[in-house]
């Protein structure tokens, strides 16, 4: 297992190796290396346009790399397709969350426990495995007693919620959290904040992406900051949120 740019005995879970992105003359991420610890909860912030999200889709196969390397759990990826991530341990949520619309909760959730595609997991007779998963992740999100709900009829918080719990149903190590928080009212947020942290406390290696620094700061074990697609800092988040570099780029002061 690598543990390049970390200290001696720290695993690393996720790296990448001269990634970039580029759309047409812009780029969004412009030869980054980072390594991402596997224990605790790591942060990727910057301004807009510094290249978080096409990160994020670089490192789950949303988006090809024009370059570089994506290595998850040691194992190195010049082409990361985006089904064949949790076969490597890794998952991811999107800022516009996407669900089976038409189907309950509950078949959402089984969608991914079963087949994973959805006419034959609808078809298929669910196995006692299969309902007792469903139940323990929809109750560890909040979600089981809107079991039977459609997921149109949701409202955005709780869309929310059952997108992080299919991501559970794919039992990874590595997740990857695209603006988890945006758009949540105050209780609902609570929520999320307690889901990932019972995540990091069961040894999962919990990416987000954020723009509220106030949750940044109370959840981040590591930070990366990013500016036009490239690595302007890292480390501890009080450290590096307090450098003139980061405070410039990010707050615009």
């Amino acid at each position: 297992m690598s543990t390049a740019g970390n200290g001696p005995g720290e695993e690393i879970a996720l790296e990448t190796h001269e990634i970039s992105k580029h759309f047409g003359a812009v780029k969004a991420v412009d030869c980054l290396s980072i390594a991402i610890k596997r224990k605790g909860m790591t942060s990727i912030v910057g301004p807009n346009g510094s290249g978080k999200s096409t990160l994020m889709n670089l490192l789950s196969g949303t988006l090809p790399l024009d370059g570089g390397l994506v290595i998850i759990d040691g194992v190195g990826l010049k082409v990361v397709h985006p089904y064949d991530t949790p076969a490597h341990g890794l998952t991811r949520t999107f800022q516009e969350v996407r669900l089976f619309d038409q189907i309950s909760v509950w078949d959402n959730i089984m969608v991914v426990l079963t087949q994973r595609r959805l006419l034959p997991a609808l078809m298929e007779r669910a196995k006692p495995r299969h309902k007792e998963k469903a139940r323990s992740i929809l109750e560890s999100v909040g979600m089981w007693e809107k079991r039977d709900s459609l997921a149109m009829d949701l409202s955005y918080g709780q869309r929310k919620l059952l997108e992080i719990g299919r991501a559970m149903a794919l039992d990874v190590g590595i997740y990857l959290f695209d603006e988890p928080f945006a758009g949540l009212f105050p209780q609902m947020l609570e929520q999320v904040k307690g889901i990932l942290k019972r995540m990091r406390d069961q040894g999962l290696t919990i990416v987000f992406v954020s723009h509220n620094m106030d949750i940044v700061r109370e959840l981040s074990d590591h930070i990366f900051v990013l500016d036009s697609g490239t690595l302007l800092a890292e480390g501890e988040v009080d450290e590096v949120l307090r450098r003139p570099d980061v405070i410039e780029a990010y707050l615009g002061v």
